[in-house]
């Protein structure tokens, strides 16, 4: 059994906010994969499903971002899981925008939604590290968590989440790295390989360009052979 977790904050006012990129993954992991409605339960909505071999539950925290931990330990609690069966999807400020990495443990960086979740299970579980980009300063970054995506942001945004939906099988069933090779051919499925350059056709020496020329037809009758024979 695995958890999967999207942080946010509940209601419409926050729906499209950077802060809630973790509740659209969810959103986008549940509409791929078939899982069930959305139920109110632990503090949050939860939907049910399977990805890959493993059975898996989606949770939304409604507790808003600051009391997270509550809603995922409760969720911990009833399914009897360990803190490394849970992954936790949310916004970075530290990567760049269209960016997603996965890491396992660590500590929160000032994230308040992970800074709760720390209080109530400890450190020791994974996270999905959803680039958002940095506003520049440290004093702006409250405002811009908390505001939406700009127009701009649609088209790489939308990549990443399906990329999270197209990966998400990979993700429980432990294969870090062909979920992050699943979001990332989403943001650039162009990207490939360089391919060998071929190389150019030998050029014939002069000796072999010589015998490649064909031999001229001698169309001449048997008696004019002849003739010429004793003219020469």
């Amino acid at each position: 059994m695995k958890l999967f977790v999207g942080l946010g904050n509940p209601g419409a006012k926050y729906a499209q906010n950077r802060h809630n990129i973790g509740f659209m993954a969810m959103d986008e992991i549940a509409r791929d994969h078939g899982f069930s409605p959305w139920r109110a339960k632990f503090q949050g909505q939860v939907a049910d499903g399977r990805l890959g071999g493993q059975k898996v539950a989606l949770l939304k925290p409604e507790t808003f971002m600051n009391l997270s931990g509550q809603s995922v330990n409760a969720a911990m609690q009833f399914y009897k899981i360990d803190p490394s069966d849970v992954t936790v999807f949310h916004d970075e400020l530290d990567l760049a925008p269209a960016k997603c990495r996965v890491k396992m443990g660590g500590g929160h960086a000032g994230h308040n939604g992970l800074r709760s979740i720390h209080q109530h299970i400890g450190a020791d579980y994974q996270r999905v590290r959803m680039g958002i980009g940095h506003p520049g300063h440290k004093d702006r970054v409250a405002a811009y968590v908390l505001h939406d995506f700009a127009k701009s942001d649609a088209e790489w945004l939308d990549d990443v989440l399906r990329g999270c939906g197209d990966g998400a099988p990979h993700l429980a069933d432990g294969d870090n790295g062909k979920f992050m090779n699943a979001v990332a051919l989403r943001v650039n499925p162009n990207h490939s390989a360089p391919k060998e350059t071929a190389k150019p056709a030998k050029q014939p020496t002069q000796k072999q360009a010589k015998d490649d020329v064909p031999a001229p037809t001698d169309n001449r009758s048997a008696m004019q052979k002849l003739m010429d024979k004793f003219n020469r």
